[in-house]
Formats: C-alpha cells, sequence, structure tokens
C-alpha cells in the first residue's frame, strides 16, 4: 500500500474502533475527546489544508484522542516529549514550526499562521529521536510505515488480536506501537504509568487484567519494558506472579548478563528486542521459548524487515563476521524532519552478527551514543551544554557500564578556576538538559588528553574503575 492511499486505512482502523478495548480507562471520553479534535481540524478540511500539529499531552486519553483525530484528518502530527527541558522545546519549536499545539508547553508558543495550502507533508507521523549529534530529531513515518510493523509483529508471533499493557511513553515509538497493534488488530490496551505499577498506587495487576470474556481466564498479552524498569520489577517478589504471564519484549539498551539469568531462573517469558524509531520499534525478537531454552541474542528478522550486516565499504558479510546492520523494511522512516528521503535501506551505527540459525546477535555500537535506561544520550551535546556554562575550559563526556541503567553518563572536565565544583555544574544543567542525560559520575581533571587533530586520546583517560572510584560525583 503506498502513502498517498494509506489514509482510507487510517480512517477504517478508528472507525472501528468499537473493538478496540482500552482497558481501565473511559473509552467515552476518547471518543468524545478525538471529535473535540477532529472539529478543531474540521475549518481547514474544505481548504484541503494540513495544519502541522504538535502534540504533547500527558494525559494518555487526551495524547490518544489527538492523535487519532490528526491521522483521520491526514494532518502531520509531531508527537512531544513533555518533559523535555526549556532549552529542548525552544529547539523543538524552531524546527517544527507548529500551527496548532495541543497540550501544554512550559514556554509561551504562538502558532504559526497556515498561509497556504500544501500537502507535502499531508499524513506524516513524526516520532522524536537523538540524531548522532544529541539534537533531537523526528524521524518521518507514515500510516503505511507504522502499519506495516503491526503487521510483522502479528505474523512473527502468530497472533490474531495483540493485547498490550503499555508502561511506557506513548509518544515514544515503543509506547505508540503498542497502541497501534491494539487498535489495528481489535486487541486490548491497558496504559499505566510505570511508576504507578512499580509502587502500586495504579489498580493491582494481577486482578482483572486481559480477563477472556468467555472463560474468564486471563487473555495472552505483551509487555514492553527496557532493562531497568524489568530489573525494578523483579525486585518486588509479589509481583513476580504477574510477571511470568505476559510475553515481555525487552528493548531499548543492552541487557546484562545478571539479568538476563535472573529472568530466566524466575521461568520469564521474555523476548529480547532489536529496532529503533527509525524502523517503527523492533525488527528482530528472540521468542520466549527459545529465551528458556538458554538463547540470549536478539533472534530472526521479522517478516517485513531485511538485515544485512555490511563491512565499512557497504559489503555483505558471511555468518559470524561483525560488520555495521543495515536495514531494509516497510516499516522504515522516510527522513529526518524536514528532509524526506527516497532511500530504501538505513545504515544503523550499530555492530552485530548472524549466527548460523540467523539469529541477530548485537555486539556494540560505532559511534559515542550512550544508552541509559533506554533513553539515547550523545555526548557531543552534554558536552555542549557544559561549555555553554563557562565555567569549564575542556570537558569530556562518556558512557560508563552500570548494573542498574546499562550505562550512566560520566564527565572528565578541567575548570576556569578552582572553585567551580560538580555541583554548581549539576544545577547549570537543570534548565539545559533532560534529567536522565545528566552525568552521574564527575572528575575534575589539570587537562582533557588530546592528539595533534584535538581529538580526545581515549588511550590515555582514566579508567571506568578510576572514575567511579573517584567520588567527584
Amino acid at each position: 500500500m503506498s502513502d498517498r492511499f494509506s489514509f482510507d486505512s487510517a480512517r477504517a482502523a478508528f472507525a472501528e474502533s468499537s473493538n478496540f478495548d482500552l482497558l481501565g480507562a473511559d473509552r467515552a471520553r476518547w471518543i468524545q475527546q478525538t471529535r473535540f479534535y477532529s472539529d478543531r481540524l474540521s475549518p481547514f478540511a474544505a481548504q484541503t489544508q494540513f495544519p502541522r500539529i504538535l502534540l504533547s499531552q500527558t494525559d494518555p486519553i487526551e495524547f490518544l484522542a489527538g492523535f487519532a483525530a490528526a491521522c483521520i484528518a491526514e494532518c502531520p502530527v509531531f508527537l512531544g516529549n513533555p518533559n523535555w527541558s526549556i532549552q529542548e522545546w525552544e529547539q523543538v519549536l524552531h524546527l517544527v514550526q507548529p500551527h496548532q499545539v495541543w497540550g501544554t508547553l512550559p514556554i509561551p508558543v504562538q502558532p504559526q499562521a497556515l498561509k497556504s495550502a500544501d500537502d507535502r507533508e499531508r499524513g506524516w507521523i513524526m516520532i522524536p529521536t537523538g540524531g548522532t549529534s544529541g539534537q533531537i530529531k523526528f524521524a518521518i513515518h507514515t500510516w503505511t510505515t507504522l502499519s506495516a510493523s503491526v503487521r510483522g509483529f502479528q505474523s512473527y508471533f502468530e497472533v490474531a488480536a495483540i493485547n498490550s499493557c503499555c508502561v511506557l511513553p506513548l509518544y515514544h515509538v515503543s509506547g505508540l506501537m503498542q497502541f497501534l497493534r491494539s487498535l489495528l488488530t481489535h486487541g486490548r490496551l491497558r496504559v499505566i504509568p510505570f511508576a504507578d505499577l512499580l509502587s502500586g498506587q495504579s489498580e493491582n495487576p494481577e486482578q482483572h487484567f486481559f480477563l477472556s470474556e468467555a472463560s474468564k481466564t486471563r487473555a495472552t498479552f505483551f509487555l514492553s519494558l527496557v532493562p531497568t524498569q524489568l530489573q525494578r520489577l523483579l525486585q518486588q517478589p509479589h509481583r513476580l506472579p504477574w510477571l511470568q504471564h505476559p510475553i515481555i519484549l525487552l528493548g531499548g539498551a543492552p541487557a546484562w548478563p545478571a539479568l538476563l539469568d535472573r529472568a530466566k531462573q524466575h521461568r520469564l517469558n521474555l523476548a529480547p528486542t532489536y529496532g529503533m524509531t527509525e524502523t517503527a520499534s523492533q525488527i528482530a525478537t528472540l521468542k520466549p521459548q527459545a529465551f528458556l531454552q538458554g538463547r540470549i541474542d536478539s533472534g530472526p528478522v521479522l517478516p517485513h524487515a531485511r538485515i544485512e550486516i555490511c563491512d565499512s565499504a557497504g559489503q555483505p558479510l558471511a555468518a559470524r563476521q561483525t560488520g555495521t546492520i543495515v536495514v531494509r523494511a516497510k516499516s522504515l522512516f522516510r527522513g529526518y524532519y524536514p528532509r524526506p528521503s527516497s532511500e530504501t535501506s538505513f545504515r544503523t551505527d550499530d555492530l552485530g552478527y548472524f549466527d548460523a540459525q540467523n539469529h541477530l546477535h548485537i555486539a556494540g555500537r560505532s559511534s559515542r551514543k550512550i544508552i541509559s535506561g533506554g533513553e539515547n544520550v550523545f555526548p557531543e551535546e552534554v558536552e555542549a551544554a557544559l561549555y555553554e556554562t563557562g565555567t569549564i575550559s575542556d570537558v569530556c563526556v562518556m558512557g560508563l557500564p552500570d548494573a542498574q541503567w546499562g550505562e550512566v553518563v560520566a564527565a572528565l572536565y578541567v575548570p576556569r578556576h578552582p572553585g567551580v565544583t560538580s555541583q554548581q555544574l549539576k544545577a547549570a544543567l537543570e534548565s539545559k538538559l533532560s534529567r536522565y542525560k545528566h552525568p552521574k559520575h564527575w572528575l575534575q581533571v589539570d587537562e582533557i588528553p588530546r592528539n595533534a587533530q584535538g581529538k580526545v586520546d581515549r588511550t590515555r583517560l582514566p579508567s571506568p574503575l578510576e572514575i567511579i572510584e573517584s567520588r567527584g560525583d
């Protein structure tokens, strides 16, 4: 199906949403609010204009209603993270220049006037991600790419209706795709903030959860987690009976061996996955049966995707040879906003290999990107924010291994004067970066070792252990 003809499919999906069960939520309010947002767009229908919508709602019902209305009206919609810092929001507004803002932002916004009919961005769905520079980017998706991901998932797991328990943000690709899987397959969706699930403030998940109408037994459902979330749930023994029921899609960051061993000991139906915003979530997944039998890789490639392992010249490598992961998929994004791309393949910065059974193994990353608790952190962005404080003369940001978060951010810095402390630097970052990007470890040094080209000589940097034990945090 081409993008141009995918709009009818989107409308049909929402028109048939009577078969979509939004558990634990006021479904009538979702329908009412979808109509409310649709009414805000109705004046543009006669002129066939498609205003850019910036959607940043903390209420799941409001978010899903706004998203549905934008898709029905074929308007380009940008998914916003309500927790972005002021500086990040300023960056986003400069890039997006929205015609309508649905939600509350921490800074004043003057929406742009829609001056002429332009359907170039018609039907685009912009999902936020980080670029190699650390700047916020929006991956351009369409109903075609997102629905292709759903169908590939459905085929791979051989299920008719996909039921999901969503504890991840809906503005993130991992949360949004859970909603779309349930919507497009007439499944059930339950949205629970992870903090509520962890604290027990939400309804007890062991009760009335995905019960089959016929047998009053639990239906199969999927739960997507990042490794740190799984670890925190495993620290609550009373959650184990519930955790043993769903198929747990584990992704977003590398899972450490001890966590996987513990999941296996408790017989969790774990399905380690590999995917990204650019591919509309997972494109390789290990099935739970294989995990429980001892495998810990990322599994085979899903039906809607193709992965090649290539060398630096772009030539395919044989099995067990490590190289760059190159993706082709029906769910592949259409470029980064505002520059669409017609490229049919995407060269990632991930390194991996296939084994003899065509299971994908992730070996690492070729860039400096840090993945902390499932979130991407780019050292260049943190370094730039620290330079902006005007209190340091040099800095080097890196990722350190961490049992809880997978990786954490660390900063080596050279102060401009002896009075500069890590506490001052922490305070200065509050308005510049989201909290997960803040360094957890700090080390004041006399100089950052650099070569003649000005690049950091990493062979001369302190070891991770030295940085952690410095207690400069």
